[in-house]
């Protein structure tokens, strides 16, 4: 079975200047929020998300959230139309290899309140982006996202206090670590072997590495090779697989569709050699809700209802699509 996916798994893994050149600077932080509850709705169809972002008082258009990326993207041809002033060449880091890309000045990228100031970002293709840009982590720090499959929508508030517990016996809380701004979850588990897991709701496919599917103790189901094409336009070609006794948070799946390759990014994280999961949307929307709260390094799961199916692909996840 051939499957094309014209999206990135990690859409901006880590920009890093050409040798000689000096990398973009940071983006400025925003200023706090005038409102501490903002909720947007979410299109989810295509199997990512998507938001109204505004460039500075032009927009708005969609782009897509994307926890996997450390930094904003903004398609090329948005960026003409605005008449963006070039910025210097950076390295980015996709899910097919490295690339030397252009980017832009953006003066302000916004969703009501919330965004950054004095963006350089990556221009890339609205065809490999899948949208008119990808709002990243830069725009993201400091603040907690909660994602609501069954409502389709998406608050943002400021972080405030760590969680202490659970108010809800549906609920999970985990911690987990900081690299290069992103959460990456070490509560999970794979046929009894700890693995690292990277949460990345720009990517509408999980992706492991061979270091995870060889902790596998019996052979996986082949779904066939799979075609991803990443946001620089380069294509990675994976074999696809079916895996059970998967373990996050505590809560078991089986019968979850995974890509394998050992992507850069895995190397990017210093789990090229570690048995790592690329947790894409189509895993995360087996939970009602999640919740990421980058500034204290949480993030909550809230369990699927009793419609929902925790141990395999049932009618109306998005699993099924990939079968």
């Amino acid at each position: 079975m051939q499957i094309s996916v014209a999206f990135a798994l990690i859409a901006l893994a880590g920009a890093a200047p050409p040798a000689g050149q000096v990398g973009p600077s940071p983006p400025e932080a925003p200023p706090p929020p005038a409102s501490t509850d903002l909720s947007i709705g979410l299109d989810i169809d295509s199997g990512r998300m998507t938001v109204p972002v505004s460039i500075g008082t032009s927009g708005p258009y969609k782009f897509v959230i994307d926890t996997g990326a450390e930094r904003s993207v903004i398609s090329r041809e948005l960026a003409t139309a605005l008449a963006l002033t070039a910025g210097k060449p950076v390295r980015l880091i996709g899910l097919a290899g490295t690339a030397t890309v252009e980017t832009v000045h953006v003066p302000e990228l916004s969703i009501s309140t919330l965004g950054a100031k004095n963006v350089e970002a990556p221009a890339l293709a609205t065809g490999n982006i899948g949208a008119r840009g990808m709002l990243g982590i830069d725009a993201l720090q400091g603040h907690r996202i909660t994602i609501d499959f069954d409502r389709r929508a998406m608050k943002v508030t400021p972080s405030g206090r760590r969680i202490r517990g659970t108010s809800s016996p549906g609920d999970i809380l985990v911690s987990a670590k900081n690299l290069y701004g992103q959460l990456i979850v070490t509560d999970a588990r794979y046929h009894g072997e700890r693995i690292s897991v990277i949460i990345d709701t720009g990517s509408p496919i999980s992706i492991g590495n061979r270091a995870m599917l060889n902790l596998a103790r019996r052979s996986t189901k082949s779904l066939g090779p799979i075609s991803v094409t990443s946001v620089t336009g380069q294509v990675l070609d994976a074999s696809y697989v079916m895996i059970n006794d998967l373990h996050i948070a505590g809560l078991e799946f089986d019968r979850v569709p995974m890509a394998v390759a050992d992507v850069p990014p895995f190397k990017r994280f210093g789990l090229e050699d570690s048995p790592a999961l690329i947790l894409g949307m189509d895993t995360m929307r087996l939970f009602r809700r999640v919740n990421i709260d980058f500034a204290n390094r949480q993030i909550l799961f809230s369990l699927p209802a009793p419609r929902m199916a925790t141990r395999g692909c049932s009618a109306g996840t998005s699993c099924s699509s990939y079968n």
